[in-house]
């Protein structure tokens, strides 16, 4: 990676080491090339004894990251055949567990917006701080994909049914439902956090929460947990939304609403990955499974149709295939999960068990 490519700032200072994601216009949606200095980044710096922190941002006021350049994925899906996509995906997913399993302390700066590919950048880290600015989302069934990035490993893990909620409709929550959800630990005034990560440059992560972290405010959806957890524990999308509607709650008539405006393909599919991913064992095994449905979105037609709607045409009305859902079949959910092939396999679980096997054998 050359230095003239400064879409990721990387600078260390005292013990803590510094990356910006830097395309603020842009709103620091993730490219390639930013994934790949942001590991090299880490490369450095897990050699170096000086660093013990790793602080993780976005520039501008607007947020933390806006996700991955779809724009660029459907213009691959399009015109060459995805295999940029997959090529991405790999060393971004990669990344995602790295972070998650990284020997220092990765602080994540969850201010501002923070979706999709951004979740995979933060909420993996060690200490994951939100802000009042905080809107924290994986809204990809609305373009026609299923939560990535480790996104469906975390909410799969939260409390009751709020993950599916949030998974399904692709939702976006405050500072207090990312902590409720798990996707965040502390709350800092946003006007507090250039100091917080400053400080982080000569104290230790515990000395500067203790300074700057105060209680969050109240949320939204501790409050709407018991429609949310019956509604969402149905067997499936069909009858999630059933009982949606016939909740007699305004809340979920509107997440029903939503339902319905979404990909009928990407929401089984979500729905069945989610699922799943409550029987995986390690963060390794589901990144795997979802590597796997993410290649097979790719080819299918309601990932390049949505992206179209939404942001290159911006009609807001993608025309998904099957428009239905009762016209997605079982078989066609099943497929999203097939084994690729020994070569185009993630293969992060392998790795990691031919690792810790190494490690015992030595």
């Amino acid at each position: 990676m050359h230095d003239s490519d400064d879409s990721v700032l990387v600078h260390t200072d005292g013990r803590a080491g510094y990356l910006t994601l830097n395309r603020p216009r842009a709103l620091n949606a993730l490219t390639h090339p930013m994934v790949r200095r942001i590991d090299e980044a880490l490369d450095a710096w897990e050699r170096d004894p000086a660093v013990t922190t790793v602080v993780i941002g976005g520039a501008g006021d607007r947020g933390l990251c806006a996700g991955g350049d779809i724009r660029a994925i459907h213009d691959d899906a399009r015109a060459g055949g995805g295999a940029a996509s997959r090529a991405f995906w790999r060393d971004e997913y990669r990344l995602n567990v790295r972070i998650a399993r990284y020997p220092k302390t990765c602080v994540a700066l969850m201010d501002g917006i923070v979706m999709g590919g951004g979740v995979g950048v933060s909420a993996h880290g060690d200490v994951r701080i939100v802000t009042e600015r905080s809107r924290v989302a994986m809204p990809e069934t609305g373009i026609g994909f299923v939560p990535d990035v480790g996104g469906t490993f975390l909410l799969s893990r939260t409390p009751g049914e709020l993950g599916t909620h949030l998974a399904l409709t692709g939702a976006a929550v405050g500072a207090t439902d990312a902590l409720l959800c798990g996707l965040a630990d502390h709350f800092l005034p946003a006007e507090h956090l250039p100091e917080f990560a400053a400080a982080l440059a000569g104290t230790d992560v515990a000395r500067a929460l203790h300074r700057y972290a105060v209680p969050a405010p109240d949320g939204e959806l501790s409050e709407n947990r018991a429609w949310i957890d019956a509604c969402y524990a149905a067997g499936s999308v069909e009858e999630i939304v059933e009982r949606l509607e016939a909740s007699g709650e305004q809340g979920a008539k509107q997440a029903a609403q939503t339902l319905m405006s979404r990909s009928p393909t990407a929401l089984k599919v979500t729905l069945a990955a989610l699922r799943r991913a409550r029987g995986l064992g390690s963060l390794e095994e589901v990144m795997d499974q979802e590597y796997r449905v993410s290649c097979t979105a790719l080819v299918g037609h309601d990932l390049v149709e949505g992206v179209r709607a939404q942001i290159i045409d911006k009609d807001r009305a993608p025309r998904w295939s099957p428009a239905r859902l009762e016209d997605v079949s079982d078989a066609e959910v099943a497929r999203h999960f097939r084994l690729l092939g020994q070569k185009e396999e993630l293969g992060l679980a392998a790795g990691r068990a031919s690792t810790s096997s190494q490690q015992t054998i030595g």
